[in-house]
Parts: C-alpha cells; sequence; structure tokens
C-alpha cells in the first residue's frame, strides 16, 4: 500500500519510545493511521499537532500493516493554540472526526466542510464566525455516518410549518402545535438549522445542544471519555465568551 497525499492532523497518540501513531483525514481515502518514527521529537512536534495540514506519505507492504508514514508541513495552525477558544475549537472538531469515522472509507463532503470550519475558526477567533460552521458540521457528521435528523416535517401532525423542536428520542421535528404540553421535553429547534444563514448566541447555543445529544447518544456512546470532555470545555467557553 502507497499513498501520497493532503490530510488533516486529527489525533496523536504515543507509542514505543519516541514513535507516534497519527490518525489523519484525506479527501480520497478518508481516515488514515499511519506510524511515525520519532513523532515525538522535537522535530516532529510543530508539524503533529490536530488541525495542520499535512503532505503524507503512507507505505505498507500488506493492507493489515500499520503503514509508516512520513509527514511533510504543508500548512500549520499551531498559533492559534496560543488562544483558549480557537484551540478547544480545533481540539473538539479533530477528536469528533478522529472517533466518530471508520478507517479507509472516504468522506469527501466532510473532508471539504472540516476544511472549512477549521479555515473559518483560524480566521475569525470570537466565534461569531464560526461557531453556525460547527453546528453544520456536526449535523453532516451525523448524516453521513446514517444518524440524521428528519427535520422537514413535524413528527406528531406531518405539518412543514413552523417547526419548532426536535424529538429526543426519533431526531424528527416537532411543530409548534404538535409539541403542545410536551415542549419541555423536546430539544429547541434553532431556525438557522433548517434555512441555513446567520444565527444569534441563543440560536448557536441550541443547536449545540441539538447537536450534542444525538452525537453523545448515537456516534460516541461508549467511547472515550476525553472526547466529550473536549466538547464541554468548548461549550463551557462559548458560554462564557457570550455572558
Amino acid at each position: 500500500m502507497h499513498l501520497r497525499t493532503s490530510a488533516i492532523i486529527l489525533a496523536i497518540r504515543p507509542h514505543g519510545e519516541s514513535g507516534a501513531i497519527v490518525r489523519a483525514l484525506t479527501a480520497e481515502a478518508g481516515l488514515m493511521a499511519g506510524y511515525v518514527r520519532g513523532g515525538r521529537s522535537r522535530q516532529h512536534r510543530p508539524v503533529l499537532q490536530p488541525g495542520n495540514i499535512i503532505l503524507g506519505d503512507w507505505r505498507a507492504r500488506t493492507d493489515e500493516q500499520l503503514p509508516a508514514l512520513v509527514a511533510e508541513l504543508v500548512h500549520s495552525r499551531a498559533p492559534m493554540f496560543r488562544e483558549p477558544l480557537p484551540a478547544a475549537a480545533f481540539d473538539w472538531a479533530t477528536a469528533l472526526t478522529a472517533a466518530a469515522l471508520p478507517e479507509g472509507q472516504p468522506y469527501p463532503p466532510l473532508h471539504s466542510a472540516l476544511c472549512g470550519l477549521l479555515d473559518a475558526i483560524e480566521a475569525a477567533p470570537a466565534a461569531r464566525g464560526w461557531a453556525v460552521a460547527l453546528v453544520r458540521y456536526e449535523l453532516l457528521l451525523l448524516a453521513l455516518l446514517g444518524f440524521g435528523l428528519d427535520l422537514d416535517q413535524c413528527a406528531a401532525t406531518g405539518a412543514t410549518e413552523d417547526l419548532a423542536f426536535v424529538s429526543p428520542k426519533s431526531g424528527m421535528a416537532v411543530s409548534v402545535s404538535g409539541a403542545a404540553g410536551y415542549e419541555a421535553r423536546l430539544l429547541p429547534l434553532p431556525a438557522f438549522v433548517r434555512t441555513g444563514g446567520a444565527a444569534e448566541w441563543d440560536d448557536i447555543l441550541d443547536g449545540l445542544r441539538l447537536t450534542g445529544h444525538f452525537l453523545e447518544r448515537d456516534l460516541l456512546h461508549g467511547r472515550a471519555a476525553e472526547v466529550l470532555a473536549a466538547r464541554e470545555r468548548l461549550v463551557d467557553r462559548l458560554n462564557r465568551a457570550v455572558a
């Protein structure tokens, strides 16, 4: 096996005395893991950071073998890790993608969306410019992995207007009239989730609450606790930024 292409670094795990297993997202091959010799060295640390773009060269003698990876830095986002909010966003977006995706299956739309999200975070550290994109990225990830929400019509009445809630069980939209008396049991459905466009902070936080419920239940249930901890840190920082 030989693959040489650009990729987004998602996760780095120490291996052995000085090596590292790196997981990165490529457009054509999806999530790829590789062993970087000396990956924990001073030389490699600036290259192997979540969110960085590399030109990766993966080589293995068999399909079952963990490939050796040589990573050449193309674009560094290391300066953004000096800012707590962008750093938390990078950590969450990359950790989520690494935890949720199966290896070796291409998801070109997701690769493009993650590139766009990380670019937006880098361009607008204050969050108003990228928080909406983060919600949309999480919705896209759910949809591509078979857990998309059904937001076209009301689960109770079939109506397509005044959709304001989502059932936490079915993932289907619920209208104002269909939710009467049950509002407290439902998740708010911000308008921007269905119609696009900009959003106010209250709607953005509702959007994150919505996606967070289904990410935890359907994609991250029983998986590494540190992945969800990364999201909790990000949401906490966003709440503090809004306040």
